[in-house]
């Protein structure tokens, strides 16, 4: 009898665990259906169609060799042997390489240089701030248009005028049909372009360096460059890695201003992998070539991503 009394206060205590999680489980089910996820359900529809199930597919196409029209033949991993086999292929990843060293270095140089100027006290640099951040708002085309003209291999047109009225007419070049010098050329609009972008995140961060570091440091006789180095720059930190992310980015899929510039010539000169991606498949026809390379891609950013972040953020920790 009295085993069956102590009994009854154990079992009941079990049986409430249990039914413990089942509660939780409901109420998540209750959360789950309640009304803000109402409001949430046809955006997320939305983003799954549009976003989620083109990048699934594309996973799968990557594996066969789908001309956009037939049935689907998967075979395996050919077209990443055909990727890394391919000299075209290749070249277009060093050129991509090389645009995004380029953007990434001397864009956010020349930003970092105009964000110090224009954070001056000089009355026009309320004007001087908009003059620079303008071509940011442009579209890429137009300004690959308009860059076409400037680079026009004409002697009296664009640059070459400009080098021939100062007497530097032996400098005149063909920029966007030279081999040699068609990759830096665009890589030099995209400059000129984004350089305000950089410099708008750069002054928001000198924004944020209290006055009175660089007054205590003047105090203790730092001259210009040392308050910069030991005071400005550390906590320019997460200014830097926003720069750092966006341009990088940005250098690696890299297509609007190449495909209206130069078409990726002359020749593969200044093929980059988004160019040739486009031109496999919406020129010849071959998708699941065309979405192995836009996985690779996609592959390479998020990596060199992860890695500018570990290395980024723990930086501005040290710092």
């Amino acid at each position: 009898m009295t085993s069956t009394i102590g009994s009854a206060p154990a079992a009941e205590g079990t049986a409430l665990s249990a039914s413990a999680p089942a509660r939780r489980g409901r109420r998540r089910g209750r959360r789950f259906l309640s009304p803000p996820w109402w409001f949430a359900a046809p955006a997320l529809a939305v983003y799954a169609l549009v976003v989620l199930y083109p990048a699934v597919a594309g996973m799968v196409y990557a594996f066969t060799d789908w001309n956009g029209l037939g049935e689907l033949n998967f075979i395996g991993l050919d077209n990443f042997s055909r990727l890394f086999g391919d000299e075209a292929a290749r070249g277009s990843l060093v050129n991509t390489l090389l645009l995004t060293l380029a953007i990434v270095f001397v864009q956010n140089g020349i930003g970092l240089a105009l964000a110090l100027g224009v954070h001056t006290r000089i009355k026009s640099r309320s004007v001087l701030r908009v003059v620079f951040f303008a071509p940011a708002v442009v579209s890429p085309v137009m300004v690959a248009l308009l860059w076409k003209y400037i680079y026009n291999p004409a002697p009296e047109a664009g640059i070459n005028g400009l080098l021939g009225a100062v007497g530097l007419g032996g400098l005149r070049q063909d920029w966007l049909g030279d081999p040699d010098l068609a990759l830096w050329s665009v890589a030099g609009m995209v400059i000129w372009q984004f350089a305000g972008y950089s410099m708008v995140i750069f002054l928001a961060g000198l924004e944020g360096v209290p006055e009175e570091l660089h007054e205590a440091a003047m105090i203790d006789g730092a001259g210009r460059w040392q308050r910069f180095r030991h005071v400005t720059w550390p906590l320019l930190a997460p200014a830097v890695t926003i720069n750092l992310m966006l341009s990088t980015i940005g250098g690696l899929k890299l297509f609007d201003q190449v495909y209206a510039a130069t078409n990726g010539g002359p020749g593969y000169a200044s093929e980059t992998l988004s160019t040739v991606l486009y031109k496999q498949a919406f020129v010849f026809g071959n998708y699941g070539y065309s979405t192995a390379i836009a996985l690779v891609l996609a592959l390479f950013v998020a990596a060199v991503s992860m890695v500018q972040v570990y290395y980024l953020r723990g930086r501005e920790v040290s710092s």
